[in-house]
């Protein structure tokens, strides 16, 4: 086992990520003990790596651990490219200073994105979450994993695209997915498996170059595309004005008789870029309670 102590570049909401990840029953979590067990992998291996936060909001900083000893270099850098612990959340917080958000980044500073720990794993949660409500989203995300991936060190791993795209359409009916998602989850794995969707590729290009790319494929649209650019590559400006918990929490925070209009959000949100991911993150987070 090893241990490592790293620190972020700037204030950092760690109970925050603890509690959206919350949100998934898969996580393996302890918000008393301020810890997240999270499943790695590298190539065909898998990992658990222990991320404990030690510090506070102000001065944040994080322990990081595991029992596998011969790849703590690539581990430690996987961790800090999924926590993003690079990113200046102040210089995010100074943005929104004097916008019509000022108030709710006063309420809740720094507020990060919070990643998925995989690409593909985080593709297929949205494609199954799209159009369901949150409950049964996570019933069927959960399904999806406990029946085909694999459980390691009490851990639960997503399962490949390979084993995926090898999985009859009849089996993911029987876990109550619609015929159209169980097409859209194992047609999507099948292209990622024969190399003609490559995701670490795509990650590296713009977020319209992206956008273009993933709209393409079937049953998956702008709302997919933009929660895959936030919460799987970790991009700084998306706002996904379709989004349900976005329009509720515009029409709690302004004082509307009802959800706002796609065109109120541009005007609102103008002044919000390059930075509005953390909108979306904080306007979500003003109504989870």
């Amino acid at each position: 086992m090893w241990k490592e102590t790293l620190h972020a570049k700037s204030f950092y909401d760690f109970d925050y990520t603890l509690l959206r990840w919350t949100f998934d029953p898969l996580s393996r979590i302890d918000r008393e003990l301020r810890f997240v067990d999270v499943p790695v992998k590298l190539n065909n291996d898998h990992h658990v790596v222990r991320v404990t936060g030690k510090g506070t909001t102000a001065q944040p900083s994080f322990e990081v651990s595991s029992d596998s000893v011969d790849n703590r270099e690539a581990l430690l850098d996987h961790i800090q490219e999924l926590f993003q612990w690079d990113r200046d959340l102040e210089r995010v917080q100074e943005h929104f200073l004097g916008t019509n958000l000022e108030q709710l980044f006063n309420a809740h500073p720094g507020t990060p994105i919070v990643k998925d720990y995989h690409l593909y794993d985080c593709l297929m949660k949205v494609i199954i979450h799209q159009q369901l409500n949150m409950k049964f989203a996570h019933t069927l995300s959960t399904r999806f994993v406990q029946n085909f991936g694999h459980e390691e060190k009490g851990v639960w791993f997503y399962p490949a695209p390979e084993q995926v795209a090898e999985i009859p359409y009849e089996m993911l009916r029987e876990l109550q997915f619609s015929q159209r998602k169980a097409e859209y989850v194992i047609d999507t794995s099948k292209r990622i498996a024969s190399g003609d969707l490559n995701l670490e590729e795509l990650s590296k290009q713009s977020n319209e170059e992206i956008m273009k790319e993933l709209v393409k494929i079937r049953g998956i649209g702008a709302w997919t595309a933009e929660n895959w650019l936030m919460f799987g590559v970790g991009r700084e400006d998306l706002l996904p004005k379709a989004d349900i918990g976005i329009q509720n929490a515009l029409k709690f925070y302004f004082s509307l008789d009802q959800k706002p209009s796609i065109e109120q959000m541009k005007e609102w949100s103008k002044g919000w870029e390059p930075f509005r991911s953390y909108a979306s993150l904080t306007l979500w987070r003003s109504i989870e309670g």
